[in-house]
């Protein structure tokens, strides 16, 4: 069967009734058509450090036999290196199979209880994915006009409160302070931060950890360190709170990230110039293409992120995306109220983000 196609009600009678009630969440389109430009779903255009690939192959071996174990179930080397960067203890740290999954579990371990969690009306579309799969309550708290958020939002009675900083898709990073501010203000419920995006231009909330008992702080290795396709994530917070992750881990999969993940991950942590020069390049590369978007009328957000989010004035936001797209240029645009007529562009190369600029020219846009 292919996946997401039309099943008759004859044969969803052996579904369970959660699986009745899923939407589930839909990934950016990874295209099967070579030369496209693909700006949509905020991979690193860069390949991951030399160092990563040495790994893998030394990990490997000559004839593969270590491929035959089962890699190391706690991930303990990595989680050491993990805490060595963020100056913390390996016990505040949890891995797993990308930050998706890490963030799977802190739904089920950390957000349900009978009051509702709230994020924001804009932002990551997995959160009332979990929601649902859960049966977690939840209340969406409404961004500012400009697709800020406002810390006094968050000031009350809730039974968790999760967002990204930089938010997604919008980019915009809320400061240091108004996370602690935030994380204070709710002392009885845990504050999740999702820093997939932070190291484009914030400062990570993991300083606060060891000041405050109810903070979890979720870190992916796709973005920032070019590894998308290898699937690592973690989760940092004091120690009682790991502890419950890692039930919830060790009651559903023992073994989340293989030895070449660990290996790899560990390897990419090692090798602090290549990724501050990563960033580095794609920064300037978000500024130079934000400030070309807006010399062609576009209104374009403050980012943050490695991507920006940005709508036109004169043309819808599917249209836009309809027009590049026959001009081989993917970009993702998420047909919800408030955003309908945005594109959320990632950075990519120079040479991918003048192609995109290419493709608006010739089509009028400007």
């Amino acid at each position: 069967m292919i996946a997401n196609a039309p099943v008759s009600p004859e044969m969803s009678r052996y579904w369970s009734a959660v699986v009745h009630g899923l939407t589930p969440y839909v990934p950016g389109e990874q295209p099967k058509v070579d030369g496209l430009v693909k700006l949509n779903t905020n991979e690193c255009p860069y390949p991951p450090s030399p160092r990563v690939v040495d790994a893998i192959r030394d990990e490997i071996g000559t004839d593969g036999a270590r491929l035959r174990l089962y890699p190391d179930p706690e991930s303990d080397g990595l989680k050491a290196a993990i805490a060595d960067r963020h100056r913390l203890q390996p016990a505040e740290v949890f891995v797993g199979n990308g930050s998706d999954e890490v963030l799977a579990h802190i739904f089920m371990g950390l957000l349900d209880h009978p009051r509702p969690i709230l994020f924001p009306d804009v932002t990551y579309s997995f959160y009332p994915v979990y929601c649902a799969l859960y049966g977690i309550a939840y209340r969406e708290v409404a961004l500012t006009a400009e697709f800020e958020i406002r810390p006094e939002d968050y000031l009350d009675s809730n039974g968790g409160i999760i967002f990204p900083n930089p938010n997604a898709p919008t980019g915009r990073l809320l400061d240091l302070d108004a996370i602690e501010r935030i994380v204070a203000g709710n002392p009885g419920s845990v504050v999740v931060i999702d820093e997939a995006y932070v190291d484009f231009g914030g400062r990570s909330a993991a300083t606060l950890v060891p000041d405050h008992e109810n903070l979890v702080v979720v870190h992916t290795l796709s973005k920032s360190r070019s590894l998308a396709g290898i699937r690592v994530g973690y989760a940092l917070a004091q120690a009682p709170l790991i502890e419950a992750l890692q039930r919830v881990k060790n009651s559903f999969n023992s073994y989340p990230l293989d030895r070449l993940a660990q290996r790899a991950a560990t390897a990419a942590l090692d090798d602090e110039d290549w990724f501050r020069q990563c960033c580095e390049r794609i920064v300037a590369t978000r500024q130079r293409t934000g400030k070309a978007l807006a010399g062609l009328g576009f209104e374009v957000l403050p980012s943050a992120a490695n991507f920006v989010f940005a709508r036109h004035p004169g043309h819808s936001g599917a249209s836009l995306a309809a027009g590049l797209r026959a001009r081989r240029v993917v970009v993702r645009h998420f047909a919800q109220p408030r955003i309908e007529d945005f594109l959320r562009i990632t950075i990519g190369t120079d040479e991918e983000c003048d192609a995109l600029l290419a493709a608006l020219g010739d089509m009028g846009i400007g």
